[in-house]
């Protein structure tokens, strides 16, 4: 393996569109796994644009990521909730729904759960 690598999520290696046009993920693939950065549109709801791509009762991913722009509400399948903005660092772990807050597009770069996320 190289010392240094280059690579940009602006010529991702691949992306995948959510369903009702609202928003995509472009990843690229390091020898740790994938990164990659969502940008999820005004009115984008995992329960809605995702699952049923994922074919679950909720998100099964853990994330680690960092909100670039935008809100996000973040509720877990017991109850527990948190709202993301601009500059937060967050962990989720699997079972939890989520969508955007307000009209500005939520940008967010994860390096842990995006692997598999939004795959048809």
């Amino acid at each position: 393996m190289p010392n240094l690598v280059r690579m940009s999520l602006d010529s991702p290696e691949e992306t995948r569109p959510f369903e009702g046009d609202t928003g995509q993920l472009q990843l690229v693939n390091v020898d740790k796994g994938a990164v990659g950065r969502a940008t999820f549109l005004p009115g984008w709801r995992w329960s809605e644009h995702v699952k049923p791509i994922a074919k679950t009762e909720s998100c099964q991913a853990s994330h680690m990521g960092y909100f670039v722009s935008g809100r996000m509400k973040v509720v877990m399948d017991d109850g527990e909730e948190m709202e993301y903005s601009a500059g937060d660092f967050g962990i989720m772990a699997p079972g939890h729904d989520a969508w955007v807050v307000g009209d500005e597009p939520c940008v967010v770069i994860d390096w842990q759960g995006f692997a598999d996320y939004a795959k048809r």
